[in-house]
């Protein structure tokens, strides 16, 4: 099992897997009291006549799965002519999809189904979409312009809060942020908030990096405002603003999600932290995919395939890291190097797991930082999806990168 795997087996997440009939056993012992029926050996030319029929009929079974327009297959498995998904969990109800993302290789999990073909397997017609800020993708949803948005665990629990029909039904990615610095404020990478004080430092309002600044700035015991000791904050409407008023002689330091920090580094600035390498925040889940709630009530085959896609996605970036990268820089266009250090470099784990267990701590710790009022989130977190997805790709084969999405999500609730 690779180091990404390893990684993804400890973060904290929530949701009860429940067996499906893929995972039941059918085969129910015989009560005791009944004598077992007598075994004979056949003779050898009954044998091998049987085993020329079980030959015949596997070819009539290829020959009849080559054929689409047969119907030979309504009374086999479920996987009988790669068909399990449409059999068993049901026709997608919606087939022409939108999602948006921000410009970040956090969301690669859209960019490796898309580009690998999962989509296509999974019988939708996918369109991705960048944008600029979680609030332009929350009304995207609501607009009903998207039906997929990869959005901030932060921004979409205030979203929630204040009473938007939003819902969490997985993951994108856990960890990816930090902080940069101005080369003439730090001679090293990662020294820590204590370097803050006296300083601007632009970041952006609702966002998992201004929360996780603040915790750390809590812990430390430096105030957040003006003055030698403490820390001013100075936010901006996105990441790529907060980034971009680096160049400004007034902010010296920055917030940065991938891949803004490679991109920082490339260009002479010091990272202040890794939010990975912060015990405080350890497994803090950032993205999250989201919906409308009528939409994943309305359609759930759709979001189940759409679901089957991503985990089959990070499948494949578990396992084909040279293309990966390749499948990202097709949406996010900085240097392959840096997408790689991004994505594999040990800051982040782009995973499709709800992380219900995660996000609902961190739930919590920005209810006491005063970012919103404390709500009932359980009618907008929808694990039912990402567990139907899971088990349905498991009943149809499995290893060791399937299985510890199982154990992740089983074991952590």
């Amino acid at each position: 099992m690779n180091n990404k795997v390893k990684i993804l087996s400890v973060l904290t997440v929530a949701s009860l897997l429940t067996g499906c009939g893929a995972f039941n056993n059918t085969n129910a012992a015989a009560p005791a009291s009944e004598t077992p029926a007598q075994v004979t050996e056949a003779p050898a030319e009954e044998a091998a006549s049987e085993e020329a029929t079980a030959e015949d009929a596997a070819e009539s079974t290829e020959d009849c799965c080559k054929d689409k327009e047969k119907d030979c297959c309504k009374d086999e498995p479920a996987d009988c002519c790669g068909d399990s998904a449409e059999v068993v969990l049901g026709k997608p109800e919606k087939e022409s999809i939108s999602i948006g993302y921000l410009n970040s290789t956090a969301h690669l999990l859209a960019f490796v189904a898309q580009e690998e073909g999962y989509f296509k397997e999974e019988g939708l017609k996918v369109t991705l979409t960048q944008f600029s800020s979680a609030a332009e993708l929350v009304n995207g949803l609501e607009s009903d312009k998207l039906d997929v948005a990869f959005i901030g665990s932060v921004p979409t629990l205030t979203f929630q809060s204040q009473g938007h029909e939003v819902s969490i039904f997985g993951g994108a990615m856990t960890n990816g942020h930090g902080y940069v610095i101005k080369p003439e404020f730090a001679d090293k990478d990662e020294a820590g908030v204590e370097i803050l004080k006296g300083r601007n430092v632009a970041s952006v309002k609702n966002s998992v990096q201004d929360a996780e600044l603040q915790i750390l700035l809590k812990d430390a015991g430096i105030e957040i405002g003006e003055g030698d000791d403490k820390v001013n904050i100075v936010y901006f409407d996105s990441q790529k603003d907060a980034y971009a008023a680096l160049l400004n002689d007034t902010i010296d330091a920055a917030s940065a999600y991938s891949p803004y920090t490679s991109l920082a580094k490339s260009q002479g600035y010091k990272v202040v932290y890794y939010c990975a390498h912060e015990k405080a925040l350890e497994n803090q889940p950032c993205c999250r995919q989201v919906a409308k709630t009528s939409a994943l009530s309305d359609n759930p085959n759709t979001f189940t395939a759409l679901e089957r896609a991503f985990i089959k996605a990070y499948h494949f970036t578990q396992t084909d890291h040279e293309k990966t990268v390749k499948d990202v820089k097709q949406y996010i266009d900085i240097d392959e190097e840096f997408i790689d250090t991004e994505v594999y470099g040990g800051f982040s784990v782009s995973s499709p797991d709800p992380d219900k267990k995660g996000t609902l701590t961190l739930k919590d710790t920005i209810i006491e930082l005063g970012y919103t009022e404390d709500f009932d989130i359980e009618p907008h977190y929808n694990t039912d999806i990402y567990k139907n997805a899971l088990n349905s790709i498991i009943a149809e084969g499995t290893d060791d990168i399937y299985d510890s999405l199982k154990e992740h999500f089983d074991d952590y609730e």
